[in-house]
């Protein structure tokens, strides 16, 4: 193991650790926890750390990564940024994630499906997590009602056969029928659009999708079993849904669902960006056209990347760096430096 990922592993350990705990709190050292759902806990640890070693590293072994973190961490963290763009954060969530209305503005359909798979899944998981390491659990009030408890505190008491325990005993159901509808979509394009169907890999586009419609169904199924079925076939469903469900959870930190750990991420980029346009060092030129360019700090965090990249751009002879001048100087200056090397032939 290199020097560089000792740091995730260990972090990797740490959050499986603290997941452990927490299991061991929240179900009041077991008590609450139900045996049969061990595969799924199981899963859901090593999930956990497979997903916390991948995001550090990703974190800490990409420069220009590691630099946006630390800068967007910097300026949440500002007070004095949090008084100037107190609506900016709040603004961003909604946008690139809850609502994600960006993807709208490409295409409705689009928008329609990334919102049904993300709240699918979302939803999936604050309910099927909490039940499946023993934070919530029910207990029959006779005769006819229910007692949620949490970390082992009461919390609410329900009649069985009213409205809300009909909502919260199906809440699984309507998550999954949810994650259909965008899983329909997202298939019908994976199928139908040329450019998709040239770009696209099995293992990474594909069995992502394939699972999750599987765990849907398979749940899907388990209701059906046990409400009109008379619970035939319920082991075997059983058994497939806990078998898909993990197989999704370790396929997390190598498929495309890993852009959803990292899209959070992008508030923060988005945060350091605007702090740097309109820091009040602001205020660079083009070294040839005098042009605006931006930051001092984003200019100056550009070249460090670089550097640690191990790409020079220091053009000589007084001229700077290239990171010096405007896109459009720059196309003049490879063009001109294309012309020197070529001469005629350029032409």
């Amino acid at each position: 193991m290199t020097r560089d990922k000792r740091p995730a592993m260990g972090l990797a350990l740490l959050a499986s650790a603290v997941l452990i705990l927490l299991i061991a709190l929240g179900s009041r050292g077991f008590a609450d926890f139900d045996s049969a759902l061990i595969g799924y806990a199981v899963g859901t640890v090593f999930a956990v750390a497979a997903v916390t070693y991948r995001y550090a590293l990703w974190v800490t072994t990409r420069p220009p990564t590691r630099r946006y973190f630390r800068a967007g961490w910097a300026s949440f963290l500002s007070w004095d940024n949090f008084r100037r763009y107190t609506t900016l954060v709040p603004a961003a969530l909604w946008r690139d994630i809850l609502a994600q209305t960006f993807i709208r503005e490409r295409s409705v359909r689009r928008w329609i499906m990334h919102l049904c798979i993300f709240w699918g899944v979302v939803l999936s998981c604050l309910i099927t997590f909490p039940l499946t390491f023993g934070w919530f659990h029910f207990t029959l009030v006779p005769p006819t009602s229910y007692e949620l408890w949490f970390f082992g505190l009461p919390i609410f008491r329900f009649p069985i056969r009213a409205g809300t325990g009909f909502i919260l005993f199906h809440a699984l159901d309507f998550t999954a029928l949810l994650l259909i509808v965008g899983l329909a979509i997202a298939l019908w394009r994976r199928v139908s659009d040329v450019g998709l169907l040239a770009t696209q890999r099995f293992a990474f586009d594909l069995l992502p999708l394939a699972l999750l419609f599987a765990i849907a169904v398979t749940g899907l199924a388990l209701t059906a079993s046990y409400t009109w079925w008379q619970g035939r076939f319920y082991s075997f469903l059983s058994l497939t849904h806990e078998v898909t469900v993990v197989g999704w959870l370790l396929s997390l930190p190598f498929g495309k669902f890993f852009h959803v750990v990292e899209r959070p991420a992008s508030i923060g980029v988005t945060l350091y960006q605007t702090v740097t346009q309109e820091d009040l060092t602001a205020g660079l030129r083009c070294r040839r056209c005098q042009r605006e360019l931006p930051s001092r700090r984003f200019i100056d965090d550009l070249k460090t990347t670089l550097q640690e990249l191990g790409q020079d751009y220091e053009l000589g002879e007084g001229l700077g760096s290239l990171q010096d001048y405007c896109p459009t100087c720059k196309r003049i200056l490879r063009g001109e430096a294309y012309y020197q090397l070529m001469g005629r032939r350029f032409l």
